[in-house]
């Protein structure tokens, strides 16, 4: 059966992982997609523009 033949791969993957030393981790992110992420990083990059001169070069360093 496909279904066994994909979980059989999956598990020897992630024991071959695990023999490395490393764990699954799942994360969440922002969905870059979104307008609302649009507007927010819009919104950021204006306040990062009008910043002084002192302030962006922090930034930049």
């Amino acid at each position: 059966m496909l279904t066994r033949a994909v979980r059989d791969r999956v598990g020897e993957y992630r024991r071959r992982m695990r023999e490395r030393g490393l764990r699954p981790l799942q994360v969440w992110v922002p969905d870059v997609r979104t307008p609302e992420f649009a507007a927010q990083a819009h919104a950021q990059s204006v306040l990062v523009a009008q910043a002084d001169e002192g302030e962006q070069g922090f930034v930049e360093a």
